[in-house]
């Protein structure tokens, strides 16, 4: 074969190697952080938001939690069983699909998942059943909602995105149940916001112990540890993971909230 014809032939086959290397590359789905998807949007709780309170992560009362009026309730498909808690999402009225009477283009918003938003079986996807699956829908608090759009919509086309929460001071524990039963809350979660697995261990002992997300952000264990200084350990959803080395002190009891000094 003559040299220049293979020259070309190896040209040819590294040109066929980079095409199907780059058409593998193109298949995978870019990370959902950066990501602007399409949704819809209603409000609940409130001018105040006083009646979003509480709700399926447990997070409780929203606003000494930090967490204030920027906050919404997911539907099915991106609650997932609680492992969205905490989690941010960049909204804004979808001014291509909205009615211009009830759209405020041009803004964003920025929310946190605190709550679940049910389905409703007995009425159809478009017409009352936002929250069914597979919808993704935010039913954000009015506050909130009515930065992007306006009040006589009721409902609004959305796009949305995930972004990294910013958070002030540590993250937070609270730790409520009874003997064999430590229940934790976890909160004030910046970046992911949301956890991914939890461990504990107590001052006696060098063994990290597993632990359940029992609902929303509340995590459980079922050994005895009451009294014992304990030390915790995160994983976010990005994979990070950090060590909360004797945050809890010896001789708590249950209902006690315990604020770190450490940050995602």
């Amino acid at each position: 074969m003559a040299p220049a014809r293979v020259v070309a032939v190896m040209l040819l086959a590294v040109g066929s190697v980079l095409l199907s290397v780059a058409a593998d590359t193109a298949t995978v789905p870019s990370p959902e952080p950066f990501i602007w998807q399409k949704a819809h949007a209603t409000f609940y709780g409130g001018a105040d938001a006083s009646d979003t309170m509480g709700g399926a992560c447990g997070y409780g009362n929203l606003f000494s939690e930090g967490y204030g009026t920027r906050t919404a309730a997911l539907s099915t498909v991106l609650f997932n069983d609680g492992a969205a808690c905490g989690q941010c999402y960049k909204i804004a009225c979808d001014r291509k699909r909205a009615d211009p009477l009830f759209c405020k283009p041009g803004v964003t918003v920025t929310v946190t998942a605190t709550n679940f938003c049910p389905p409703n079986d007995a009425l159809p996807n478009d017409d009352g059943g936002w929250c069914n699956t597979p919808r993704p829908h935010f039913d954000m608090a009015q506050p909130a909602w009515e930065k992007i759009g306006v009040y006589k919509g009721g409902i609004i086309p959305v796009m949305y995105q995930r972004v990294p929460c910013v958070k002030r001071g540590g993250v937070r524990f609270k730790i409520n149940g009874h003997d064999y039963f430590n229940l934790v809350l976890v909160s004030n979660v910046a970046a992911a916001g949301s956890i991914k697995s939890m461990d504990v261990k107590s001052s006696d002992s060098d063994d990290w112990m597993p632990m359940a997300r029992n609902w929303g952000a509340n995590w459980h264990s079922l050994v005895n540890l009451t009294g014992k200084m304990l030390s915790f350990r995160l994983t976010n959803t990005d994979g990070h993971t950090i060590v909360f080395n004797d945050v809890v002190p010896k001789g708590w009891t249950f209902g006690q909230s315990f604020v770190s000094k450490l940050q995602f």
